[in-house]
């Protein structure tokens, strides 16, 4: 079965209970085949590792059995926040697809343990990691609380999020033409503490990208930069799915929004 990026959207969900089993050794290749051979709009410099929890005493308080994890580091370069969103969420998506489980995690875990194992140099920061699994056939107590909490299965409605040519008026997805299924997924797209931070303005051709500031950044950056790039990488490997050209471009519209929407990046379509 060819890999679909949409569908693979639509099925994907943050796993913290893992099988005892170990996950295939065919599947962590390709997808680490995959990983090797990604790319971002930013030309970002992003090293990914796998890592063995066990051997490099790695944990996490919200994760139950896992056995890896996988991890990106990037230096302090601009818009390095939102390149490692981007190939992040492009390699959760495609173990998804291959049947793995996965769940970013920025806060909660030993950071000191995993940034030894990832060998930081000066400059170099990892935003964010993630276990690598087989899901367990049953989520833990601990995992169905942290769901519920974090109405992780929720997503603020299309029009609250999009809009049509100015800041608030809420876009229908039938109005937002060739831009609304892109739109859609990543609308879908997961962020920290389910914030949802993306916004756009559909102008003519071109779909406008700002980031709702509502997080402080953290040693590691702005982190709602990271769902920045998440959400972008919905929006960008739904337009190539559906074999539509976009140019991207950074050039602030000059739009009337709130102080703290932040212009983030523009897509045109081709």
């Amino acid at each position: 079965m060819p890999y679909s990026a949409i569908e693979a959207i639509q099925r994907r969900r943050s796993v913290r209970t893992y099988d005892p089993a170990p996950a295939p050794e065919k599947d962590i290749q390709a997808l680490m085949d995959y990983i090797e051979a990604l790319t971002d709009p930013f030309g970002g410099r992003v090293e990914f590792r796998l890592l063995d929890a066990k051997e490099k005493g790695l944990s996490s308080p919200v994760i139950v059995g896992e056995k890896l994890y996988f991890a990106a580091k990037a230096q302090r370069t601009e818009n390095f926040e939102a390149a490692v969103g981007y190939r992040f969420e492009a390699a959760c998506l495609y173990a998804r697809y291959l049947g793995l489980g996965t769940v970013m995690l920025a806060g909660t875990l030993d950071r000191a343990a995993f940034e030894r194992a990832m060998e930081l140099k000066e400059n170099e920061v990892m935003p964010v990691v993630s276990p690598l699994g087989v899901p367990a056939q049953k989520k833990s107590l601990r995992e169905t609380l942290m769901r519920k909490g974090t109405h992780a299965d929720e997503r603020k409605p299309f029009s609250q999020l999009f809009f049509d040519g100015e800041w608030g008026r809420g876009l229908t997805r039938e109005a937002a033409g060739v831009f609304g299924t892109a739109l859609e997924m990543a609308r879908l797209a997961p962020s920290a503490v389910n914030r949802q931070p993306w916004r756009a303005v559909a102008a003519g051709d071109t779909v406008h990208f700002f980031e709702e500031k509502t997080m402080k950044d953290s040693p590691q950056g702005d982190l709602q930069r990271v769902d920045m790039g998440i959400a972008l990488c919905h929006f960008h490997l739904t337009m190539q799915e559906e074999g539509r050209g976009i140019r991207m471009f950074t050039g602030d519209p000059g739009i009337s929004r709130p102080d703290n929407a932040r212009y983030f990046l523009s897509c045109q379509a081709l």
